[in-house]
């Protein structure tokens, strides 16, 4: 399995199977997750190889049709990724809130960095 798919994985539980790449389709129903890839560190070995494990930086977020919702999530997200199995994450910052007043949804976005086997 991918990275990716291991993250929905973890995260399909808490959403009813609604987690996507970068976005969700229009008129999902919420709550849903998203996830995108925002970068990572990169491994550079001395000899003329490969890594066995790559890192990335994922931004993991959470949209709901209320507040508190989105909050409770998150936190079952993040608890979600650190204790996964398929993969090594940590918390990069504490979690942040934001709205979309013209969907009227809410949000939590927290970043992640993320290591795996290759």
């Amino acid at each position: 399995m991918t990275v990716e798919a291991d993250i929905e994985a973890a995260l399909a539980p808490l959403v009813g199977g609604r987690v996507f790449p970068d976005t969700a389709p229009f008129k999902t129903p919420r709550p849903y997750a998203t996830y995108q890839q925002i970068g990572g560190l990169t491994l550079n070995p001395i000899a003329k190889e490969v890594a066995s494990s790559k890192n990335g930086f994922f931004q993991v977020n959470v949209w709901s049709d209320r507040r508190a919702e989105a909050d409770a999530i998150a936190l079952q997200i993040e608890a979600a990724l650190v204790t996964a199995e398929a993969f090594t994450a940590k918390p990069m910052a504490g979690p942040i809130s934001t709205n979309d007043a013209d969907l009227n949804r809410y949000g939590k976005q927290q970043d992640f960095s993320i290591w795996s086997d290759r």
